[in-house]
């Protein structure tokens, strides 16, 4: 059975925030929630890096760990959803999650909060699958339809991946040895080289020659 994961090179990424748009149109996710959002590491300096964040799924995830209603349940995908007509509120996930990934919707005018909302991998939630309250509550259940999550397929320097994890650490690694990286090697900071001219795993695709022009 393929686990799902998310992987997003920070190599690749140019903080185009296609991703964010893609997931808030796709789930219409409420107003002052973004299930999926980008972080920018030394912004306009040497070594600027951004990473798209959002759940990452994790397989012994804390926020599971900490609901005093236990309303987060983990599919057979390793997908990590929760049950909105469970959930109290009470912001526990929040304080857990490494990634911040859960979120309450904004604050109202008499300071209610309401219940907590997370990117759901594009599979719903607890509901039937292609269900008006699943799409109410928790937007598209791609993964029913047989496809990935629309912020990975919108991603068009494929430095979001997401998918079965395996296969996502195959292709990482095939990029990482392209790079001359892994041990310290000089190079590593270098996100298309030659050799990703005309590679599945470049951005434009095989023989395109649009990977390899930023130098060695």
């Amino acid at each position: 059975m393929a686990r799902m994961k998310f992987l997003c090179d920070a190599e690749r990424c140019i903080e185009c925030n296609a991703c964010v748009t893609a997931c808030k149109n796709e789930h219409e996710v409420p107003w002052g929630i973004n299930r999926r959002r980008l972080v920018t590491l030394n912004d306009g300096k040497p070594g600027e890096r951004s990473i798209s964040m959002a759940c990452m799924h994790c397989n012994d995830p804390p926020c599971a760990a900490v609901c005093p209603v236990d309303c987060f349940l983990q599919t057979a995908d390793g997908v990590v959803l929760h049950s909105k007509d469970l959930c109290i509120g009470c912001g526990y996930c929040f304080y857990a999650c490494p990634f911040g990934a859960p979120q309450y919707p904004r604050t109202t005018d008499f300071g209610s909060r309401g219940k907590m909302d997370k990117c759901t991998f594009c599979a719903g939630g607890p509901e039937p699958d292609g269900s008006v309250e699943e799409y109410q509550k928790y937007g598209a259940n791609r993964l029913a339809e047989g496809k990935l999550p629309l912020c990975a397929e919108m991603c068009s320097t494929r430095a979001l991946m997401g998918g079965d994890g395996a296969v996502l650490a195959d292709i990482y690694q095939e990029r990482s040895l392209r790079r001359g990286y892994g041990s310290g090697a000089p190079g590593w900071s270098t996100a298309y080289g030659r050799n990703d001219r005309g590679s599945p795993f470049a951005p434009g695709g095989p023989g395109t020659g649009m990977a390899g022009t930023g130098g060695a």
